[in-house]
């Protein structure tokens, strides 16, 4: 068995990544932290025409018809450029939720929309205090209980919340269940949960190994331009030492991703472990590759004059999103314990 990614899914992913380079480099990141809605809705709508919106949404609804492993690269480069836009939600989380468990009048009222970008959807899952992008998304999918809802925005009571990562905005949703649509309940309604956890932590990994690789970049680029005693920084050993802590750490994480995007799209018995296992090692890796470029950098690194604080804390916030490494780590030793 062949274990990479196609010359097409390469190609969709450089396609994606080069849009990024155009649209997205950090002073676009910067204006979403000072915007006040924060988001770039021309950016989203030539995604959707590039397919990307609607990549896990069903050929019957619009989309293309894609599963994780086509979407991980392109998660990846998301977090190479620090997108700022749901793409986790709505395209690895609410869409695949929708297309699977959702009745097909509320799957025909939302997928199509998300398909070719009029939609944003965001999630709200038992353990997650806030909602990502609330005040742009057009549906929120949320669990209460053993249920899962369709939660149309207008029905929605939204706070702000103070966030790390000023381009991440987070709002505790309020609503009711007179004003929303039921997805799916009882066993299903909880099996639906579990998929869409699965998916967010998974899909949350692949951004943080591109936000890991990039700070490695940036570091590097950054100790062959400082000087010290008259030679650049890069070229002393300890600096090499933090790059290569940073480099090992990612390199290691990185195949823990890709198995767990694969045990998702295949349905594999060990799935749960699989995404557990890969976001433990991305966030770790995420934690190694943020300190060890800011170590590199100096204090420079953490001031908002420099681009490195949007990784950083980008990094930060995502490393503790859809279940942090210690949560991850109880979780793989209470399966290993049941199958024992």
């Amino acid at each position: 068995m062949r274990f990479a990614f196609t010359d097409d899914q390469l190609l969709f992913r450089d396609t994606v990544g080069e849009l990024f380079a155009k649209e997205c480099p950090p002073e676009a990141v910067r204006w979403s932290w000072n915007d006040d809605n924060g988001r770039n809705p021309e950016l989203w709508a030539t995604l959707a025409e590039m397919g990307v919106t609607g990549l896990t949404v069903p050929e019957s609804h619009g989309g293309m018809g894609m599963n994780e492993v086509d979407l991980l690269p392109i998660l990846t480069e998301a977090g190479r450029y620090a997108f700022p836009g749901p793409i986790v939600e709505t395209i690895a989380v609410a869409a695949p939720l929708l297309a699977e468990s959702a009745p097909a009048a509320i799957a025909e009222r939302w997928l199509p929309g998300i398909a070719d970008g009029s939609v944003i959807a965001t999630v709200a899952l038992a353990g997650q205090p806030f909602v990502t992008d609330a005040h742009i998304a057009d549906v929120l999918l949320a669990q209460r209980d053993d249920r899962i809802f369709a939660v149309p925005a207008e029905n929605l009571r939204l706070t702000p919340q103070t966030s790390v990562d000023g381009a991440r905005r987070l709002f505790v949703a309020e609503w009711d269940e007179a004003d929303a649509e039921l997805i799916a309940s009882g066993d299903e309604g909880l099996r639906c949960a579990d998929r869409a956890f699965n998916r967010g932590a998974a899909a949350t990994a692949a951004v943080l190994i591109g936000l890991s690789e990039q700070m490695i970049a940036m570091t590097v680029a950054y100790v062959g331009e400082r000087k010290q005693f008259g030679v650049p920084i890069g070229s002393f050993q300890a600096v090499k030492h933090h790059l290569a802590d940073a480099e090992l750490k990612v390199s290691f994480s990185r195949p823990t991703v890709w198995n767990a995007a694969y045990s998702i799209a295949h349905e594999a018995p060990d799935a749960d472990r699989d995404v557990s296992m890969a976001k433990c090692f991305a966030s770790d890796a995420a934690e190694v590759a943020s300190r060890k470029a800011l170590q590199c950098h100096g204090a420079i690194g953490y001031t908002t004059e420099h681009d490195l604080h949007f990784w950083l804390k980008r990094s930060w916030a995502l490393a503790a999103a859809w279940g942090d490494a210690a949560w991850h780590r109880r979780r793989v030793a209470h399966l290993l314990l049941d199958q024992g």
